[in-house]
């Protein structure tokens, strides 16, 4: 097995993930609608916990979005609710890591059908080794590393995330 080197133990998580979300909260406050699409898997649980934050000071959707991680550029991305759904809102794609940048592009691509108020991205980490011109908006940690590393989010509990 890998040697894994922890980078966010499960306080330092929970705290970035409050941050962010008052981050989202201060850029979509004159938002009428706030929709948090969460990329399936662990991008979904961390819309669910951002959702956790936010959900006392505002209303908040979350949806899943499911986008082909391995082949993004075949066009399979879904969302429940379907995109016209979620005509005129502020969404927040949510990703837990930002590699080459391919699965946030076409997830923000499945929502330029409609016409929204505003889109933002959030990852937890964004480990700057794009090959695609995609940033994130909102991003708990950036971390250079090798091209050869992984960087893996475990949300057990405790949750935690590695370097491998």
């Amino acid at each position: 097995m890998a040697e894994r080197t922890l980078i966010l133990d499960d306080a330092r998580m929970a705290r970035t993930v409050e941050r962010m979300a008052w981050q989202i909260l201060e850029r979509h406050r004159e938002g009428e609608r706030l929709v948090l699409a969460g990329i399936r898997n662990s991008g979904y649980v961390l819309a669910e916990r951002i959702m956790a934050h936010l959900a006392p000071q505002t209303a908040v959707e979350l949806i899943e979005l499911e986008v082909n991680k391995r082949e993004p550029s075949l066009g399979d991305t879904r969302s429940t609710p379907f995109p016209a759904d979620v005509s005129g809102a502020h969404i927040v794609v949510v990703d837990d890591v930002l590699n080459s940048g391919a699965t946030l592009l076409y997830a923000v691509a499945h929502f330029l059908t409609v016409p929204t108020a505003r889109i933002t991205t959030a990852v937890l980490v964004d480990r700057n080794h794009k090959r695609y011109p995609v940033k994130a908006d909102i991003k708990g940690l950036s971390l250079s590393t090798g091209l050869h590393e992984r960087v893996e989010v475990d949300w057990g509990t405790p949750s935690a995330t590695y370097l491998v």
